[in-house]
């Protein structure tokens, strides 16, 4: 009975954005404040209807209710009641649900939060929002329907994916579809600006904490994507370029050029047209990476469906979203004027160069993740394009982007002087450049990526940190006075140091694990030791253990340095017998300056078995930068200027009101 009501709230929800489709739309057309009110109301009760719904799949899951053709497909009884939530999720039915929450949800967060708005303009944007939902809750309840009964119910499960049964994976898609589908109101906010015709600094206000909360959950969830991907898989590297992975990384890069943009639009009242194209771009990369997943046209780990017809359905979705968007924007760029000037080395120029070039890397992402598909479907032939071709030709964009950041961040707006502006740089310059000299002589023995990354590193971070102190005015008055500038600067100046320096730190690790990782593979018996750099490894016994819903061999290794004992690694290869899969699990010891990761593989014909092991140095650095980055977005969203939804009132600039 709950399922057939969760099944009622999902036809309710979508008859509710029907009305908040057309009515708020009409009334912010005509005037109407009573039909505009609607939206706020619609915008409330589609979110607990579908609230509902998701309440109610995930309740069939926690109880077992193999009834559910879904739970029956990717749950079992035996499974820890941790994953038998999850499991809610790691489908393509539940998932595509989680995705309608998290869109429901922040319709009713503008509803709720975006009271400062003009009426107007908040009417429009919860109408688009709404347009969304329509097409999406047409898709689930069309083709994807998750409370469809079974006549003869099971008397267990199939299980789910034993991938997916990791506490990684519990929490990286929630925060992975806050980011995605969070982007779907700045893509709203754009479309309603277009057609109320005014888009200004107090819209990019407005905008901005949106693609800001976006961005930030965005960046968690990706970050916790490859950190799932470093320990569960087994295979001791942190990022594929797999192309599902590429589709989350795109809208990254893309709502990273927006946060920027919408800067100069505030500030300077410029680039409104080009803003405006990221917001519609930003979604729509995300709406793409819905289609990827879920149309059938890739195989890969992360994929949820295989359905042709369902990718057909998405394929509609995605061509009225992005083309009506995009027609709407090149019936209005023409109007989207700006008045300001700038010169070539100013504040303004950097921002641009640095969406440039956030920009050219997207495409070289977006090129190297379609070009396979359409080969084949052009073709027929299959072509694999893989770490080289993106190490080629994505990482010389992202060095320069590096070189340039810390120059940027403290030009003045409108007009720099390069040798007067970037003094405060030169320091940097200095000590970053003898770090690195420092570990060239010293430790890498002719391996020049880590001293390279090691100088972009140091070069960035310490400009965050010369940044801060230039606007405190730190050594040019006294102390006290300089922390009194500290403490009042805005949280977005903070929120830029941190996201600035987080960017740094990941381009640490990744350099440092890129040039100095050292691996070992080879045969072990019990009792047989293997040098590993400076650490000795010593398989110890092979154990058969029995999980809840596993069974598993696990290596008991102990680990040596200079003839001294400091601990055991126990690696495991389980098999799950429901699902008839093996899984890895590695064995990893978490350290700042180092891990060391051991996988025990598949036993050999002469009695021992295949170990494979790693000394990854800085790698969790990689991740320590982006929660770092993702700390920036949440201090600049405790900016009081941030905090409100808009500027008090001025007289709009840029395209003429279409009223």
């Amino acid at each position: 009975m709950i399922a057939e009501l969760g099944h009622f709230a999902l036809i309710f929800a979508l008859a509710v954005a029907g009305i908040q489709t057309v009515v708020p739309m009409i009334g912010a057309w005509r005037g109407w404040h009573d039909w505009m009110r609607v939206g706020n109301i619609a915008a409330y009760a589609q979110f607990i209807a579908v609230a509902f719904a998701f309440a109610a799949l995930a309740n069939a899951f926690v109880t077992s209710d193999f009834s559910l053709a879904l739970v029956a497909s990717n749950s079992h009884s035996a499974k820890p009641l941790l994953y038998k939530f999850t499991g809610v999720w790691g489908n393509h039915e539940g998932s595509l649900l989680l995705w309608i929450l998290i869109l429901t949800l922040f319709g009713a967060l503008v509803a709720a939060f975006g009271r400062n708005l003009p009426p107007t303009l908040r009417a429009r944007v919860l109408s688009v929002q709404a347009m969304i939902g329509v097409a999406f809750l047409a898709f689930m309840l069309f083709t994807s329907n998750p409370f469809l009964r079974l006549v003869s119910p099971p008397l267990d499960g199939n299980d789910l994916n034993p991938l997916l049964q990791d506490p990684g994976l519990a929490f990286h898609p929630p925060f992975l579809y806050l980011g995605y589908v969070g982007l779907s109101t700045a893509f709203s906010f754009a479309i309603a600006a277009l057609i109320e015709g005014r888009v200004d600094a107090a819209w990019a206000r407005w905008v901005r904490p949106w693609t800001l909360t976006a961005w930030m959950f965005l960046t968690i969830g990706i970050a916790m994507g490859s950190w799932w991907a470093y320990y569960e898989l087994g295979w001791g590297g942190w990022w594929f370029w797999d192309p599902v992975e590429n589709a989350s990384f795109m809208p990254w890069l893309i709502s990273t050029a927006l946060l920027h943009s919408a800067i100069v639009v505030e500030k300077r009242d410029t680039l409104k047209s080009w803003t405006v194209l990221l917001a519609i771009l930003a979604f729509s990369f995300s709406l793409i990476g819905a289609f990827l997943v879920r149309s059938g046209v890739l195989t890969s780990v992360h994929a949820f469906a295989n359905d042709p017809e369902r990718g057909k359905f998405i394929l509609g979705i995605l061509v009225v979203a992005i083309g009506g968007g995009l027609t709407l924007y090149a019936a209005r760029a023409p109007s989207l004027r700006s008045n300001s000037a700038f010169s070539s080395i100013s504040r303004e120029s950097g921002l641009v160069l640095n969406n440039l070039l956030l920009i050219v890397a997207t495409v070289i992402v977006f090129i190297g993740t379609i070009w396979p598909l359409a080969n084949e479907a052009l073709t027929g032939s299959v072509v694999s394009v893989g770490a080289p071709f993106f190490d080629l030709t994505f990482t010389p964009f992202m060095v320069v982007l590096a070189m340039l950041l810390p120059m940027g961040a403290i030009l003045p707006w409108k007009r720099a002087q390069l040798g007067r502006n970037l003094r405060p740089l030169y320091g940097v310059v200095a000590l970053s450049v003898a770090l690195g000299a420092a570990v060239w002589a010293f430790n890498t023995g002719g391996r020049i990526l880590g001293p390279v990354g090691l100088v972009l590193s140091s070069w960035i971070v310490l400009g965050a940190v010369a940044d801060i102190a230039n606007k405190v005015r730190l050594r040019a008055v006294p102390l006290a006075e300089s922390l009194r500038r500290a403490r009042n600067l805005p949280g977005a100046d903070w929120g830029r140091f941190f996201a600035h320096a987080g960017f740094g730190l990941t381009i640490f690790g990744i350099a440092a694990v890129t040039a100095w990782e050292v691996e070992a593979n080879r045969e072990m018996a019990v009792g047989q030791t293997m040098q590993l750099g400076a650490y000795e490894l010593r398989l110890d016994a092979v154990e058969e253990i029995q999980g809840p819903n596993y069974s598993a061999r696990r290596g008991v290794f102990t680990y040596f340095r200079d003839g001294r004992e400091l601990g055991q690694l126990l690696p495991e290869k389980r098999f799950y017998p429901v699902q008839q899969m093996p899984t890895t699990e590695a064995a990893i010891t978490l350290g700042l300056w180092r891990d060391l990761y051991v996988v025990l593989g598949d036993p050999q014909q002469a009695g021992g078995y295949a170990v494979r092991a790693f000394i990854k140095p800085f790698v969790n650095w990689i991740w320590i930068g982006a929660l770092v980055m993702a700390l920036g977005g949440i201090v600049s969203l405790m900016d009081r200027r941030y905090r409100i939804a808009a500027l008090k009132s001025r007289s709009p600039r840029g395209i003429v009101p279409a009223e």
